[in-house]
Order: C-alpha cells, then structure tokens, then sequence
C-alpha cells in the first residue's frame, strides 16, 4: 500500500462521495422538483445534505471557534490566537484574552497527535480560559509538509515538548491530555538532567498511557497482535501530489478514521441515519449536536509513519517508558530525576482506551519524588474523553487539577481566586 496512487485513490473516494451528496443536494433543492409530491426527494435531499457535510469535512481542519470570552468585568473581550514558537511539525499558540490583566496561572496543554487535530481539547481550552493563561501544542498535518523537513518520530515529540518549556518558563503547568502523557513525563526527565530550571512546576497526566500493559484493553492488545512488519506494509502510504507533502510516508487520516468508525460502526451507522431523517423533516442544523461532535470527530490529519511507527514499538511494544528505559538522541532519560516536578495523574474508571491503571504506573517511576508532590485520581463513570472534555472534566476534574497546580506554585504565581 505504500503507493501514491494508494493515498490519490483515498483521496478520489472521499471527493466522489463529496460531490455525490452535493449533486443529490442540488437535485432535491431544483424547482421543478417541487412539483413531485414525492417524499423520496426530501429524503433525497437530505441524504445529499449530510452525505456532502460527512465527507467534505474529512479534509478540513476545524476552527478553535473561540472569539470572545466574557471576563469579571461583565464585557466580552476579544479572543486572539497567537503563535508563540513556530515549527515545522508543530507551533506553540496562545489564547490571549485582549485587555484582560495577565492570568496567574500558566498552563501548557499538550494535545495528542492520534489523528485528530489540537481542536479536539477546544472545550477544555475554554474551561480553563477562565482564569489561566492557556498554551498549546498546535500539530501540524504530516501531509503538508515538504519532504525536506525530515523526520519526525517520538524522539522529536519529545525535543519539541522540551522546547516549548523552555520557551515558557519554569513557572509553567503542564497538561497532557491522552496520547502525549508518556512523552511529556520523558520531555520532563529529559530537562531535569539538561536543563533543570526549565522545567515545569506541576505535571498532570491526563488518560495516558504510561505503562499500556498495566491495564490491557483492546488498543494494547491490537499493538501486541500485530507485527511492525505488518503495519508498516498494510497502513502506511505516500502523500500523493496534490498535497506539499507530497512523497512523505503518512498514516493517512483517511485510514485511521476508518479504524475509529469500525470500532463502534452500529452506533455511527445509526447517528447518521437519524440525522438523514431529521434533516428530511426540517430539524437539523449547522451547530446540532450531530453536526458539533462529527465536525470535529471526522476531521482527521495525517501523522509521520515514523511517528506512528515508533509509537507503537517504543511505547506499545517494548513499554520504553514504562520500564524507564526511553533515550533521546542517544541519551537515557531517567524519569527517577524529576525530583521537584509534582505529578498528578487522571484517570476515567470507565477508560477503555487508556484503562485505570495505565496513566498511575507514572507514580511508580518518580522514584526520586516525594509522596506529598505525587497524587492520583480515579473519576467514576468516566470514560475516555469525558475526563478531558465532558461533564465529569468540567464539574470534578478541573477543579482538582486547579487545586493541585494552586498547591504546587510558588507564592508569586499562586492564585488568589479559583472559578470552580
């Protein structure tokens, strides 16, 4: 499969399904077929409708959609993203809430790179814009990077987290959420050993999977069924032309949406079908919650196949973090070096992505930090992305990881008031 032509064909797919749902659209809407009392051309119509939405979002990366954020004053100011460090696979931005004093609280938000954009923690951005000053990691899509920028695997992930500490300071709180949990404990380690007054005050790791056979589910089991041999040979494909990136070898976005879909394919199959019937009788529209989720849930980008590859092996397969043996450049990390870094860990009871389990293994490595600055948290009824995102983030998380990050910061960051 590692063809351009492979990835073109992906890509001709989506277009054609595009264009089909477009077509049908601008049938049912043509005047004339008003004069049909047909039921099958509303129901035409909205298949069109959904069907063109579906896949036209596949390729486009969502907005933060966050413009204005009313603050303590009672006005609503001005929301704008600034670019603090820009690279080539990633840039650190910042929400800065114009006119508003500075926040005390600086928090860093490691979003994963797993296929989905950054804009998938954009209502944990929120919830924190209310009283922090919010960064994060902005991946870009692997298919629009030339060639010429080399590689990027999770030995750069892990160099790039490093410099966005630096960039930010010590007084700095770091958040990652998922995926970027494990390399964000070894970027930490990492600064311990060659720059210990870049690191970070507080370190929360949100559902990661520190140690993936701690808890096994079935993403670690289908990492150990499956040889690299055969990844490599079945999922990874070339850019086609189209793109910059054209010859990069990717994990297409394409294909890991079709694993996500697979994996829970009667209830996407029914959502959409209940969608096709609302938007035949008039109650769909733009901002629903069918349209909300699959807006941002089908929005997929491209990771780098050493990325991905290494991943797997590195993490998945020979648990390098988990038995503390993770090198960087050739250099060994020692998470037992984080010695004045507190750790907080988060998991979901109803986790079956990273299981309960898998995130706390992380306590167990800082063998150099004192109990009163680990701690850990099991929320029950939680599953994967509500820890991060849903309701049990908003009305328990948040507040303890707030709590937590207040408790560990130094006299002239802690903050006076705390919004639950």
């Amino acid at each position: 499969m590692r063809y351009m032509a492979t990835y073109d064909l992906m890509e001709s797919m989506r277009n054609t399904n595009q264009w089909l749902g477009a077509t049908a659209k601008a049938i049912a809407a043509y005047p004339a077929m008003a004069m049909t009392p047909n039921p099958f051309v509303q129901w035409m119509g909205a298949w069109g409708e959904v069907t063109e939405r579906t896949f036209e979002r596949m390729i486009a990366k969502p907005d933060w959609g966050i413009r204005t954020f009313t603050c303590e004053d009672g006005r609503d100011h001005l929301v704008r993203v600034d670019t603090v460090m820009e690279k080539p696979f990633g840039d650190l931005i910042h929400f800065h809430v114009v006119g508003r004093p500075e926040q005390p609280r600086k928090i860093l938000l490691v979003a994963p790179m797993s296929g989905h954009y950054a804009t998938l923690l954009r209502s944990t951005v929120k919830s924190l814009l209310v009283n922090c000053e919010v960064y994060v990691t902005d991946w870009h899509n692997a298919r629009d990077i030339p060639v010429s920028c080399g590689k990027f695997d999770v030995e750069d992930y892990t160099l790039y987290l490093t410099d966005f500490m630096r960039e930010m300071g010590p007084d700095t709180h770091v958040i990652a959420v998922c995926q970027p949990a494990p390399l964000a404990l070894a970027a930490t380690a990492h600064l311990a050993e060659e720059d210990p007054d870049a690191q970070p005050r507080t370190l929360t790791l949100i559902g990661g999977p520190i140690d993936p056979d701690a808890t096994p589910t079935d993403v670690t089991d289908f990492g150990r069924r499956v040889t690299m041999g055969q990844l490599e040979e079945t999922l990874i494909q070339r850019v086609g032309f189209k793109y910059k990136g054209v010859g990069r070898m990717v994990y297409p976005g394409l294909l890991q949406l079709a694993s996500f879909m697979s994996m829970n394919a009667d209830r996407h199959s029914r959502a959409f079908r209940d969608q096709i019937l609302r938007a035949a009788r008039g109650e769909a529209s733009d901002h629903d919650p069918h349209n909300r989720f699959y807006d941002e849930y089908l929005a997929v980008m491209d990771m780098t196949s050493e990325f991905y590859l290494s991943t797997v092996d590195r993490i998945f397969k020979r648990r390098e973090i988990a038995k503390n043996a993770f090198t960087v450049a050739g250099k060994p990390v020692d998470i037992g070096k984080i010695t004045n870094v507190a750790v907080k860990t988060v998991e979901g009871a109803k986790d079956d992505i990273s299981a309960p389990g898998q995130c706390v293994a992380a306590l167990d490595l800082l063998t150099g930090l004192p109990p009163e600055k680990k701690a850990s948290h099991v929320e029950p009824d939680a599953g994967h992305y509500g820890i991060f995102a849903g309701k049990s983030w908003r009305n328990n998380i948040r507040p303890l990881v707030l709590d937590f990050i207040d408790a560990n910061s130094g006299p002239a960051s802690r903050a006076t008031e705390r919004v639950a």
